[in-house]
């Protein structure tokens, strides 16, 4: 609906209820508005259409207009749904009581809720981020980029050219993107409809506003404390996220406490095309197993987040991967501290995502108590690590920080395993004991039936009605319950109410005024906890940044935690990282292949060994399904893991620093882009070899296969002797079917070849899976269609056919040799003569003729 798109009402009277909810809507053009109707959230007009749609509920009709509602207490269950389908919804709460002399509820917007900053757990996932982006375009195409999790707290910052834009939102890969309302076409185009966008409007994307906008929230006087001042671009669009907060009614912020600048030169660059053909985060088959499936033994939210966030940027500095690596080491060696974390990370929450809650306002008392087991439970790391003699565990226990303060601030405030919500008439939140007047006002609140016994007791003594009953229901109150036969004993002062069929029903005065006394009480126990809960809330915000550091360390524990488990269960080995230019990998494995294998040992590992000096690129052959493949994506994976400070899957590995490492494995048809395989093909190898670098490493399958077979072979001839020549000589495996690729062994130092090793019995061939030295010829295609599946005769087909063209092949050589023979010869001749016009031309046209009929055989 946009913002003149009221309903049609207008044309006829409008009721003050729909008045009041245009008035509304036309605030909030762009969102479903969720009404509240008494019980009910109602939407009306467009938005009920929409929601009838996306949540599968009744659309009807209130007069004229569209009408689709749910209940209210429904909210958690279809709220995720809206926001899961791309919608914004504004939440239009009753602001006060319905009171029968009031014609119309006060209503209003008690919160906006969009996918870039929703942090209900029904939305979310616990162990992915969930990002909102702002990008600010600026001179020469450069951008400023940020990336805010509302959920976690965590900002970050960075500066770009046009051709990385994307690939940050590949990684980030937020909820939601805000951009200038100018530059609408613009990035129509370049993100191609792939992420939920929202326009602002163009005067806040100032660089005044949002530095003011910065300094204020963090309460600082400049940002040079953050390493971000020069990143002028970057600070506009930080601006920009924070100014959306406020917008969407997000004033309470205060756990953002920090921007990190997104530092490329301290971390791995790994393309977009390297995470898929890796199969990293999700498999190329709905069959398939992702890596990081396999590597995440995380127990907590937040450690698996941060595992994700160690893939997606790996580390290129040698003292945090070795520190990273040694802390995973100790953790192996000593199995009782290994197995006291696992346990004890088991009782800790999501201490990131709960003090966010608490930020916002939308924290209950039950998160609050998972808050106080997590805070004891750090306690308790902290002094075991402390007892330890190891220096790096006592590291840990001492940057763990003190936060006895928030433990006993919530243990003396808050009952054990209290409800999720502070609800009247429950009164079971606060502790006994912290409130007298609290605890006074619970006994007599909570001893009703003892005292209505006490009245009822003597009412039936002074009248002499020994059956009397008190009883309650919500249109008279407490009551007096009297039999027909005992009316005359009833006293001149009761009022009768309700006359039924054995009984009448009476109100007293002394009746009234208990009502009246636990009506009060009722709205005052609510207030008094709400008070103290509230009161709770703000005193641990104070101590907000030892809480988040404690979730960071714990969070780190997490993954390292898990890198031991993974490393002892899968047999992984301590990777030797250094700042050579050299990979040795004994015996290394692919980590997922292995896992399918019943049997690990039937697992067939294979060595790797690449340097600058003599083995910078390894041309391996091989017929499909052999394995060259997995060899590529493993040696790429195992890379991968040394960096990012796990064990690997090897008997040995010994990793040079690597910097980027770029892969080109396999494609398919992007039809709808108008690309073919080949023209993909083209473009990701493009793009690799226009960004290598000297501590590069690259796995290149079958480049050059989409095309012809000459041109293919002349690609892929050419793309090795680039990698060779070029001063950067990247490691590079380069498998390939061209076996004419073999010879460049021969011409080039640094060219080595390999091949699958394949064993012949009779007409049968068993991969052996093993990388050995030298070149094959052999594709064994005939083979494995075979073993496919293809029909016999096919087969037999295709066996006679390669037969024939082998033998044409092999006379084509022979020819070839007797034409060169008889041309040497007809030059010779010609040499000899010193006249050449005595030269015989009869001779000359029967050499000729015998060249043509070689060459037409």
């Amino acid at each position: 609906m946009n913002k003149n798109e009221t309903f049609d009402c207008k044309k006829k009277e409008e009721t003050p209820l729909i008045k009041q909810y245009n008035d509304i809507k036309t605030k909030y053009p762009d969102t479903i508005l969720l009404f509240q109707v008494g019980d009910f959230y109602e939407t009306f007009g467009k938005d009920a259409i929409q929601c009838s749609k996306a949540l599968n509920i009744v659309l009807t009709k209130r007069s004229h207009l569209p009408l689709a509602g749910f209940p209210y207490h429904s909210l958690n269950t279809y709220l995720p749904k809206l926001i899961r389908s791309g919608f914004r919804v504004a939440i239009c709460n009753q602001l006060e009581e319905p009171k029968k002399n009031k014609n119309i509820v006060k209503r209003g917007v008690i919160e906006l809720v969009t996918p870039g900053i929703a942090i209900d757990e029904n939305i979310i996932t616990p162990k992915s981020n969930n990002f909102l982006a702002s990008i600010h375009i600026g001179k020469n195409m450069n951008f400023g980029l940020s990336f805010l999790d509302i959920s976690t707290g965590e900002f970050f910052v960075t500066e770009e050219k046009k051709d990385n834009v994307l690939h940050y939102l590949k990684y980030f890969h937020p909820s939601e993107i805000l951009f200038q309302k100018k530059e609408k076409n613009f990035f129509d185009q370049l993100l191609k409809g792939k992420y939920y966008t929202f326009l602002i409007e163009d005067w806040m994307f100032d660089y005044s506003f949002a530095y003011e906008k910065l300094i204020s929230h963090f309460k600082v006087n400049s940002l040079k404390g953050f390493g971000i001042n020069d990143l002028k671009l970057g600070i506009i669009s930080c601006g920009v996220v924070l100014s959306y907060l406020h917008n969407t009614l997000h004033f309470d912020i205060k756990h953002i406490s920090n921007i990190q600048r997104v530092k490329k030169e301290e971390s791995m660059w790994i393309d977009d095309f390297t995470f898929k053909n890796l199969e990293i985060f999700h498999p190329l088959n709905k069959e398939g197993i992702s890596l990081i499936k396999i590597l995440d033994h995380t127990l907590t939210p937040m450690g698996g987040r941060l595992l994700k966030n160690w893939i997606l940027f790996p580390l290129k500095n040698l003292f945090y991967i070795k520190k990273r690596l040694q802390i995973v080491e100790e953790l192996c060696n000593h199995n009782m501290i290994r197995i006291f974390i696992k346990t004890t990370l088991k009782n800790i929450y999501d201490i990131e995502r709960i003090i966010s809650k608490m930020a916002i306002g939308k924290i209950t008392p039950r998160e609050i108590y998972t808050l106080y087991k997590s805070l004891i439970s750090i306690k308790e790391i902290q002094k075991f690590f402390l007892s330890q003699k190891s220096i790096i565990f006592r590291d840990i226990g001492n940057s763990l920080q003190n936060c006895d303060f928030v433990c006993k601030k919530i243990a003396s405030t808050i009952q054990k395993n209290p409800p999720h919500q502070i609800e009247k008439g429950k009164g079971n939140v606060i502790i006994k004991g912290f409130s007298k007047t609290l605890d006074e006002i619970r006994m007599m609140y909570f001893s009703q039936k003892e005292y209505l016994e006490k009245i009822c007791s003597r009412e039936q003594l002074k009248t002499g009605i020994n059956n009397l009953k008190i009883g309650y229901n919500n249109i008279f109150g407490y009551f007096f319950e009297v039999k027909i036969s005992k009316k005359e004993k009833v006293p001149s002062h009761w009022i009768q109410k309700q006359t039924l069929k054995n009984s009448i029903r009476y109100i007293t005065e002394e009746l009234k005024n208990y009502e009246l006394k636990i009506f009060n009480a009722e709205q005052k126990i609510f207030s008094i906890e709400k008070k103290i809960f509230d009161d709770l809330i703000k005193k641990i915000l104070e101590k907000i940044k030892p809480l988040q550091k404690n979730a960071k360390i714990i969070a780190k524990l997490d993954v390292l935690s898990s890198f031991s488990s993974l490393a002892l269960e899968n047999n992984y080995v301590k990777p030797k990282i250094n700042d050579s230019l050299k990979i040795s990998i004994i015996k290394g494995r692919h980590p997922v292949i292995e896992r399918q294998f019943i049997d690990k040992t039937s697992y067939i590992p294979n060595d790797i060994f690449l340097n600058k000096l003599n083995q910078q690129i390894l041309i391996i052959t091989g017929p499909n399904m052999s394995g060259k493949s997995a060899i590529l994506r493993q040696t790429a994976i195992i890379i991968l893991m040394a960096h990012i400070g796990s064990f690997v899957p090897a008997k040995h590995a010994e990793i040079g620093l690597i910097d980027k490492i770029f892969s080109r494995v396999g494609a398919s048809d992007n039809i709808s882009l108008g690309e073919s395989t080949f023209m993909l093909e083209m473009n990701e190898t493009a793009n690799i070899l226009n960004n290598i670098s000297e501590r590069s490493f690259l796995i290149l399958d079958e480049i050059g296969r989409g095309t012809s077979t000459y041109d293919g072979i002349s690609i892929a001839k050419s793309i090795i002797e680039f990698l060779h020549e070029k001063k950067l000589r990247p490691l590079t495996l380069f498998a390939t079917h061209y076996h004419e690729l073999n010879e460049m062994s021969s011409f080039f130092q640094r060219i080595k070849n390999y091949h699958i090793s394949v064993k012949k019995i009779n007409d049968n061939i068993i991969f052996m899976r093993k990388l050995i030295s030298g070149g094959t010829k052999h594709s064994f295609g005939i083979y494995v269609a075979k073993i496919s599946g293809m029909p016999i005769e096919v087969v037999d087909r295709a066996k006679k056919i390669l037969y024939t063209l082998k033998s044409k092949e092999n006379q084509t050589k022979i020819n070839k040799k007797k034409v060169f023979y008889l041309l040497k010869k007809i030059i010779f001749s010609l040499k000899k003569k010193k006249n050449i016009d005595s030269f015989s031309l009869k001779n000359i046209c029967i050499k000729i003729h015998e060249i043509k009929n070689l060459l037409n055989y």
